[in-house]
């Protein structure tokens, strides 16, 4: 099992909707707001070859939205997603599988794009799709809540391509086998059945693609809950015993939006509470 860190680019979004109901004067020390209290965050996916598949675990934003969108999200950076895994010597066409933790847009834009007639079709040719038949519904007829972040062209026409497959169910925290060595597991603190993926490596060890439960390493704090969540308490409930058993298992956590960190190790600190212990690339991580 080879596993490769592929950054997408960044973008913006407003710190406070990021961090909830964490005061500015706290959040802004870690993490500082431009003029128009926008952050900026990482696009950061995975690539995992094991077993001759080549599975992509998000995409990132893409590259089809107009102006307008720019404009408000900000996506800026050296990397992009194809030049990645270019680096990689991928093309589109040697992707496999898709994993798509959830259908907001910072992780599933990049699942298609325009062809050369015009027309929005998969990114990867050759690859099936994967997401919960559950959360897809549920972004299919968002609430009015989520309804912004759903857009249906990043997802839609995976399904009307027949190119969208659907994942084992669960119950919340459940992990579910999914492939040799990867597991799921369900979450709807954030958005209704969010997928984490649970890595069983080479060596032993354990690495958890953490998503939006825990979009940086800011978040390990147990309150420091995004506004996007749809049910935040749920978030609560689902983030504690993660933590606990990460810190107890020293699991390695791979941070999907953390502008400067790709990967973390968690454990107590001087007064019991769990927090952040060591920062990695992926790649020292995987080397130690």
């Amino acid at each position: 099992m080879k596993l490769h860190t592929i950054l997408a680019g960044y973008f913006k979004l407003d710190g406070g909707a990021m961090f909830g109901v964490v005061p500015k004067r706290l959040w802004n020390r870690v993490q500082p707001a431009d003029e128009h209290n926008m952050c900026t965050w990482a696009l950061r996916c995975l690539l995992i070859q094991t077993d001759g598949r080549n599975i992509l675990v998000d995409t990132g934003i893409g590259d089809k939205q107009g102006e307008k969108f720019r404009a408000h999200f900000h996506p800026h950076g050296d990397t992009t997603l194809l030049g990645e895994l270019a680096r990689l010597g991928l093309q589109p066409e040697d992707i496999t599988d898709v994993l798509l933790t959830h259908l907001h847009f910072d992780h599933c834009g990049g699942a298609t794009q325009y062809d050369n007639n015009g027309q929005i079709a998969p990114t990867f040719p050759n690859a099936r799709y994967w997401t919960t038949q559950r959360h897809y519904e549920w972004a299919y007829q968002p609430n009015a809540r989520e309804a912004a972040s759903f857009l249906k062209e990043n997802f839609v026409p995976l399904a009307e391509q027949g190119v969208l497959h659907f994942l084992p169910e669960g119950t919340a925290n459940e992990w579910v086998p999914w492939l040799p060595g990867l597991s799921l597991q369900h979450c709807f603190g954030h958005t209704e059945d969010m997928c984490l993926l649970h890595i069983d490596l080479p060596d032993g060890r354990h690495l958890v693609f953490c998503a939006d439960l825990l979009p940086s390493s800011f978040h390990v704090s147990l309150p420091w809950i995004m506004a996007y969540d749809v049910r935040p308490l749920d978030t609560l409930a689902e983030k504690a015993p993660f933590l606990q058993r990460a810190s107890e298992e020293q699991w390695l956590l791979f941070l999907e939006h953390d502008p400067y960190t790709e990967v973390i190790a968690v454990g107590p600190n001087d007064k019991g509470r769990i927090a952040v212990q060591e920062r990695f690339t992926l790649e020292a991580a995987l080397a130690q």
